[in-house]
């Protein structure tokens, strides 16, 4: 029989987040149960909660930065055990069969990867995410938390991390390359301390200077305002990658105008809006301009060891779940530094 189990649920878009219950079902046979400790609130919570993208499906539970031990795995399962500690990200199944899937890119599977909430399972049912105390995800699509890393400031990393360490390994940032973070938010600051342990050369290109004590701290070498015209002329023709985070509209050709010969920038922040830039700013310096999403459960996993051994994780607010709806407007008025994480204990 399906467990109930406690959960903040949003009934329609923009309805605040209240106490509520949500069932999980019974373990399956490669199935993981999961007892939540964490569960970081990434800004794509809000947006679905409230329904600013479209097609979102309520009752709603957001939630996929998942961190905490596993209390029981069905009986066919051989990857972990009760008492391991795992994580969750922005997906819990994939079809398994595509080249994409095939290839360890789950998160392009072209079926469709089924989102850790407001998605369907390939039965139909519907996924409630971590804003919960437990969660029964295929052992497929859990990740392995390194003993190295707290499980607070590892919730984070299951989409910030993966979103940001995608892009700076794809790309390749390492010694020798000049990378520039835009923005310095609950994804840039994560990509900041990425790019700086990979061994890159790192600017952050933030609108002011307020955060630039914190940039330098997490590993920025360098740290410029963007609402000063002239960090764009000083810094022309000099980045081998601008990976930007943020989802404001930004005016791009003046961007793609500080990428040096065959650099990239490439996009993690999803406008509201459309951006055009002419062509011949991409030829002029064979330069690119792309676009990346979370990663993977290779990837992912691989991302948790660099962190765990590099000693990264998010810088997290601890909040009780009553604190959310709250959180989710400073999250709108960008007042936090830099991840707010739900203590679930708090249920």
């Amino acid at each position: 029989m399906p467990t109930t189990v406690p959960a903040l649920v949003t009934e329609a878009a923009g309805k605040p987040l209240e106490r509520s219950t949500i069932e999980r079902r019974d373990p399956k046979p490669h199935d993981v149960v999961i007892d939540i400790a964490y569960a970081g609130i990434c800004h794509s919570d809000i947006h679905q909660a409230r329904d600013e993208w479209g097609g979102s499906e309520f009752p709603m539970v957001p939630g996929h930065e998942i961190a905490g031990t596993v209390s029981a795995v069905g009986p066919e399962v051989t990857r972990y055990s009760v008492g391991d500690r795992v994580g969750v990200g922005c997906f819990v199944d994939s079809c398994r069969e595509c080249a994409n899937c095939r290839a360890g890119e789950e998160q392009f599977c072209t079926r469709g990867e089924v989102q850790t909430y407001n998605g369907r399972e390939y039965t139909g049912e519907q996924t409630f995410g971590g804003y919960s105390t437990q969660v029964v995800v295929d052992e497929g699509y859990v990740l392995r938390i390194p003993d190295g890393i707290e499980l607070d400031v590892a919730a984070p990393l299951l989409c910030a991390g993966i979103t940001l360490y995608t892009p700076l390994t794809h790309w390749g940032a390492g010694p020798g390359k000049k990378v520039a973070v835009i923005g310095m938010g609950g994804l840039g600051h994560v990509g900041v301390k990425i790019a700086h342990a990979l061994g890159a050369e790192v600017t952050v290109l933030s609108q002011t200077l307020s955060k630039e004590s914190d940039g330098k701290r997490l590993g920025a070498d360098h740290y410029y305002a963007t609402s000063d015209d002239e960090t764009f002329t000083t810094l022309d023709s000099t980045f081998d990658l601008i990976v930007n985070t943020v989802s404001a509209d930004l005016d791009v050709e003046r961007y793609v105008a500080l990428l040096a010969l065959d650099g990239s920038m490439v996009n993690v922040g999803i406008p509201a809006n459309s951006a055009s830039i002419h062509a011949f700013s991409l030829a002029n310096g064979r330069r690119s301009l792309s676009g990346s999403k979370i990663g993977g459960i290779r990837d992912t996993q691989a991302m948790l060891d660099f962190c765990a051994e590099h000693h990264i994780g998010a810088e997290v607010e601890t909040i009780t779940v009553d604190d959310v709806n709250t959180a989710y407007d400073r999250v709108v008025d960008s007042d936090v530094r830099y991840r707010f994480v739900i203590d679930t204990a708090s249920f």
